[in-house]
């Protein structure tokens, strides 16, 4: 790991326009729970039909089922903070070096660590709104809202309140933004993520330069052949930063 961490952190040096794509494994060492797993999200909500949480058309029929879910995740939410990678590319761009993050994550864990440039192409909860009036609700908000009413209805309309989650049957957001900020880029990170789902799978093919990928287990090379990827780091993800940031420190 010591001498893939040194080059890596060569390659921050050297680069002038850094992007990062991240996913699941970026948020694991937060404590991120499992939906699917005897102890997760959807059975500590108790529901039994999963598939219609995030089922737009189920949402506007009826959407105190995903309601019941969306309680227990900001609840696990609030449990835990970001990791050192969050961190990590946060400070990157305080220095100025990177220039937007993409994310398929909805946890809006890079927003707590202080990013700012993060474009979540499946949304997430950091912002949410009124359905019928476009009122927006702030994180703060829109949790006080889910804790206290089954439903949470907009104080302007009554109408109801959505997060800014991208629900199967919707487009998902800022795809142009993002595939600008690749071809942009001089270092593309991919972090945490397995590549397989598209669009954002598609996104780092569209950088020019270098693209490191770091991610605990297998990923795809449907989209992303490996004669394109210049550094893969098969590590435990904040443990690989840690070690950039030794190098980045020293030097």
């Amino acid at each position: 790991m010591h001498d893939l961490a040194a080059k890596c952190a060569d390659m921050i040096k050297k680069a002038q326009k850094i992007c990062l794509l991240s996913g699941a494994g970026i948020s694991t060492n937060a404590g991120i729970p499992d939906f699917r797993g005897p102890k997760g999200l959807y059975r500590t909500a108790g529901i039994d039909n999963p598939e219609r949480i995030f089922d737009i058309s189920y949402f506007h029929r009826d959407p105190s089922l995903f309601y019941k879910f969306h309680k227990e995740f900001l609840k696990a939410l609030q449990q835990i903070k970001p990791t050192f990678a969050h961190y990590f590319f946060a400070t990157l761009e305080e220095k100025g070096k990177l220039i937007g993050i993409i994310t398929q994550n909805i946890d809006s864990l890079h927003q707590r660590a202080g990013s700012k440039k993060v474009y979540e192409i499946h949304g997430g909860v950091w912002e949410s709104y009124c359905l019928k009036c476009g009122k927006k609700f702030n994180y703060e908000e829109s949790f006080k809202k889910t804790m206290k009413e089954e439903i949470p209805h907009c104080d302007s309309c009554g109408g109801v309140i959505k997060p800014d989650i991208v629900f199967f049957g919707e487009p998902v957001k800022y795809l142009d933004k993002c595939i600008e900020l690749a071809r942009e880029s001089d270092l593309f990170f991919v972090v945490g993520s397995s590549l397989v789902v598209t669009p954002a799978a598609l996104i780092p093919a569209e950088c020019k330069g270098t693209i490191v990928i770091v991610n605990k287990g297998d990923f795809s090379t449907a989209y992303l052949p490996m004669d394109r990827v210049d550094l893969v780091a098969d590590e435990d993800i904040d443990a690989f930063f840690k070690s950039i940031d030794e190098h980045l420190k020293h030097d």
